[in-house]
């Protein structure tokens, strides 16, 4: 193990899991936390903290003023939108607060660095075909903000590791599981599912992976991880029945939900995020989140297995996990 890790986004929802996962083995931690950030507190206890922001550089340099070749920075900060139109915001978070990180990694000379990207960052290939984390990253080659923004900080990383950085990238699917409190897509589906709220969800399914999964799979690339080399933290492929299904049957409820074919969703799907967004509701239910349910999900997560000794657990045993968790969120 390094001799300190160096966590941003680390009150997060995948952050939170990989604090608890480096903290149960010991590790000493130093966090970077927004400002007045109320899950501040919820840290491990003897977790340091640096309040400041990715694109901050003062803070950055506050936050890594003493990292060095025992040091490990696990990248984990960055904004997730299924958004049509999230706006500037997103690229300079996270391709722009990436490069933040990394100028300031080179200049301390850390002893490790591993960059959370995504999947959506790999350019899909046809149905059918395997993805794997040989490609091109380039935000031309892929759709949607989100993914350009993460392709860009992609290349980056890997561009610091041909210059001299040990640096890795891993590449989560869909992260799901109990302790989402920012409430991602899923969170928010089973959510309303539970209250009753849900009368139709999309046909279709994604590769779904279990938070505390990947949490396990970053610790073994901190220490296992090979410089320049990425690694696809996945799980298994399910579809949105499936996932409501497992619900269910961790809720023992019965309750009938009318699945919309892809066709009709794609046309739905604008309406009803400009109506979430005048409601200022969660956006869970837009085009680009349809779209992804019709994409290929074929992840090879082989690497990971041979390199780092993945091996994550069901969808079945997470989505029973997170309804159980949502429950005593919601005092039932």
């Amino acid at each position: 193990m390094f001799g300190r890790y160096y966590i941003t986004g680390a009150t997060g929802f995948l952050g939170r899991a990989v604090t608890a996962e480096l903290s149960g083995k010991g590790a000493e931690i130093c966090a970077l936390v927004l400002e007045n950030d109320a899950l501040a507190g919820d840290l491990p206890d003897g977790v340091s903290t640096v309040c400041g922001d990715v694109c901050d550089d003062k803070a950055l340099e506050r936050f890594l003023s003493e990292a060095d070749e025992n040091s490990c920075v696990i990248h984990c900060a960055g904004i997730v939108s299924v958004a049509s139109d999230p706006g500037d915001m997103i690229y300079r978070v996270n391709a722009g607060g990436t490069n933040n990180i990394l100028r300031h990694c080179e200049r301390r000379r850390v002893g490790k660095l591993v960059y959370v990207s995504s999947v959506h960052a790999i350019p899909e290939k046809p149905k059918g075909t395997e993805i794997t984390e040989q490609a091109v990253f380039s935000p031309e080659l892929v759709k949607g903000d989100y993914a350009k923004s993460k392709a860009i900080a992609t290349s980056l990383v890997f561009d610091a590791a041909e210059r001299g950085l040990n640096a890795s990238v891993v590449f989560p699917s869909g992260i799901i599981g109990p302790g989402d409190s920012g409430k991602g897509s899923i969170t928010n589906m089973l959510l309303s599912f539970a209250a009753g709220k849900l009368p139709f969800a999309v046909k279709g399914g994604y590769d779904f992976v279990d938070v505390r999964d990947v949490a396990a799979g970053i610790a073994a690339c901190a220490e296992h991880g090979l410089p320049g080399h990425g690694y696809i933290l996945s799980g298994q492929y399910a579809s949105v029945r499936e996932i409501l299904n497992a619900a269910k049957k961790a809720l023992n409820i019965r309750r009938a939900v009318s699945f919309l074919p892809i066709s009709l969703a794609k046309l739905a799907a604008p309406c009803y995020e400009r109506r979430s967004l005048r409601k200022k509701r969660p956006l869970f239910f837009t085009p680009y989140s349809v779209a992804v349910l019709e994409s290929n999900s074929r992840f090879s997560r082989k690497a990971a297995e041979a390199v780092l000794g993945y091996a994550p657990r069901s969808v079945e045993s997470s989505v029973g996990d997170m309804v159980r968790w949502l429950k005593k969120q919601i005092g039932q």
